[in-house]
C-alpha cells in the first residue's frame, strides 16, 4: 500500500494526540508524523518542515485550542500560496460537529469533519473518500 508522505495532527489534547498517533502509526498509512498543540505551532511546524512545498498531505485539525484555534489556523492557512493549499486535505477532527462550525469550514474549504475519537474504520473511510484508496482484502486487514 502506497504511504500518505506526512500526516499533521493539530490538537491541544495530548491524549488524543497521543491516540490518534498510535493508531496512524499502528495503521502505517504515512512516512511521517507531526504533531502540533495549536494552529500557531501546526504554521511553525510547515515552516519549517516544508518551505517549499506541501509537506502533509493531510492535516487532522481540532476545532477549540488555545493560542490559535481550528478556524483561526483556516483563516490564516487561506493566505498561503495557492499550489501549497491545494496538495493539503484539511479534515477537522472534533468532540462535537456543529453546523455554524460545519457551514463554516466549508467556507474555507475544509474537506470534512469528523468526531472524535479517531477509528480505524473513520481512517479507511477518509482515506478512500479523499484520496481515492482502493484497499485490497491484505491492505483492508491492516486497517479494518
Amino acid at each position: 500500500m502506497e504511504k500518505l508522505p506526512c500526516i499533521l495532527l493539530v490538537d491541544d489534547d495530548p491524549i488524543n494526540n497521543f491516540l490518534n498517533q498510535r493508531l496512524l502509526e499502528d495503521l502505517a498509512i504515512a512516512d511521517q508524523l507531526m504533531v502540533a498543540l495549536n494552529g500557531q505551532e501546526a504554521f511553525a511546524l510547515l515552516d519549517q518542515q516544508c518551505p517549499d512545498a506541501a509537506c502533509p498531505a493531510l492535516i487532522l485539525l481540532d476545532v477549540n485550542m488555545p493560542v490559535m484555534n481550528g478556524f483561526e489556523f483556516l483563516f490564516s492557512y487561506q493566505q498561503l500560496p495557492l499550489a501549497r493549499k491545494e496538495a493539503i486535505v484539511i479534515i477537522m477532527l472534533t468532540t462535537s460537529v456543529n453546523s455554524q462550525d460545519v457551514e463554516r469550514g466549508q467556507q474555507l474549504h475544509v474537506a470534512d469533519f469528523l468526531t472524535k475519537p479517531l477509528t480505524k474504520e473513520k481512517v479507511r473511510e477518509m482515506l478512500r473518500k479523499h484520496f481515492g484508496w482502493q484497499l485490497t482484502e491484505g491492505e483492508m486487514k491492516h486497517i479494518s
